[in-house]
């Protein structure tokens, strides 16, 4: 008299990532700065003799503007460096002795994929966004294989408790501190200890091109073993929209509700992308692209219909991610295309996060865009899921609540459903 389903298979998820973070200054679950304040004293007491106090999994909407700052750390950790990730990891909170050590201060520059958050006199604030994390990321002692395999066995089994059997690992390589968790699969596959299959998506360097195609074939041949296989290969066209690094057709809105001067960023050039995706197809691998802003959604589609033009209709399956802002026109071209949409459903709910920090500078019309499940599936397009764990919880029932719902599992009453006309039915859900 209970219902049975198939284990469920999460598409976008970084489970090393969040193993590893179970283990470190785990913040997430909490949901004040008292608490923080509280899980970040208590860690640094517990590990007097680290060298480094790292961890992460803090909201953004807890702060301000989203924007934490390196005093509040001051206060609690002073005498070593302090390097904590937000939940989504396009940030980082920092305290003054990781700016000290990094060597930050008014006159350092933003890099070309990242903002440096600063005071009045450009003075860092103590949080860092998108490639500017990496200038004290790069510092942070490097984790080991060791380490690296508990996490994977740790995350394994929280993902298997929840019912999931199989996964994608949406970045497989290093990328903004995040060491590759590549040797802890390829380790867990061959002593039989990884039961889940797994799927890793390869990262691409953005600072290269074309030339390290011929490492991702090794890395692919190198990393299909048991049940793992690197198939895929992961291309970030964008940020997020709370930092406004989403890539967007048009500009933002500022904290006033005026157009500002800022539309995001495209970390591919949209012409080397068509290239890129081209050759990757043409080699057989499926690409993952992380697209959020309607602008990145549009230049990952245009780079499907460029590598369907020159290599013909294939069963490489390309996936784009995350999919906030999708441009109306833009909704038909997934079926065309055969381009998967890989939706996160936790994140279409109103919280603070979304009606603080996103729609405010989305502006009312791009606003109503957001996550359009009811859209993509109407219109015949594939859909896949994920949960991009650990940025958000990788329960699977509570996404599924919110794609049929657009009301977060834990709302109170009378919370308004984000969206109604792109709810989905729970068959489609499942």
């Amino acid at each position: 008299g209970r219902l049975l389903v198939p284990g469920f298979q999460d598409a976008h998820a970084h489970p090393v990532g969040g193993g590893l973070e179970m283990g470190q200054c785990d913040l997430s679950g909490a949901a004040t700065r008292a608490e923080y304040r509280e899980r970040i004293a208590a860690y640094a007491r517990t590990h007097a003799d680290a060298e480094w106090i790292t961890g992460g999994g803090w909201a953004m909407e807890v702060f301000p503007g989203g924007l934490p700052t390196a005093a509040e750390l001051d206060d609690l950790v002073s005498d070593r460096p302090v390097y904590l990730v937000n939940r989504d990891h396009h940030g980082a909170w920092v305290n003054s002795r990781a700016l000290e050590r990094a060597g930050l201060d008014a006159r350092t520059p933003d890099p070309s994929d990242g903002r440096i958050e600063r005071l009045p006199d450009d003075t860092p604030t103590g949080m860092l966004q998108e490639g500017a994390a990496n200038l004290v990321g790069r510092l942070v002692p490097q984790v080991t294989r060791e380490e690296r395999v508990a996490g994977l066995v740790r995350a394994q089994q929280l993902l298997h408790s929840l019912g999931i059997t199989a996964w994608q690992d949406a970045l497989l390589g290093e990328h903004a501190n995040l060491t590759d968790p590549t040797d802890a699969y390829l380790a867990c596959a061959e002593d039989g200890s990884l039961t889940a299959r797994v799927v890793g998506a390869l990262w691409w360097d953005r600072a290269r091109g074309t030339e390290q195609i011929e490492e991702l074939l090794a890395r692919r041949a190198a990393g299909t073993r048991g049940r793992l296989r690197s198939t895929t290969v992961k291309i970030m066209q964008d940020g997020v929209a709370e930092n406004g690094t989403a890539a967007l057709l048009g500009p933002y809105l500022d904290g006033c509700g005026c157009v500002s001067d800022n539309s995001g960023i495209s970390f591919v050039p949209p012409e080397d992308l068509k290239t890129y995706v081209t050759e990757l197809d043409a080699h057989g691998f499926q690409v993952h692209f992380h697209a959020l802003g309607d602008r990145a959604v549009r230049e990952a589609l245009d780079a499907v219909e460029a590598a369907r033009r020159a290599n013909g209709r294939t069963e490489t399956r390309p996936h784009l991610a995350h999919l906030q802002v999708v441009h109306p026109d833009d909704i038909g071209r997934f079926r065309e295309l055969g381009a998967t949409a890989n939706l996160q459903p936790l994140w279409a709910a109103h919280e603070p996060q979304m009606d603080e920090l996103t729609i405010p500078f989305l502006g009312a019309e791009r606003a109503s865009w957001q996550y359009p499940f009811g859209a993509l599936l109407r219109s015949g397009a594939t859909l896949a899921a994920g949960s991009d764990w650990p940025v958000s919880s990788p329960d699977p029932l509570q996404g599924i609540h919110v794609a049929v719902n657009r009301v977060a599992p834990e709302a109170p009453a009378g919370t308004p459903v984000f969206l109604s006309g792109e709810r989905i039915g729970l068959h489609d859900a499942l």
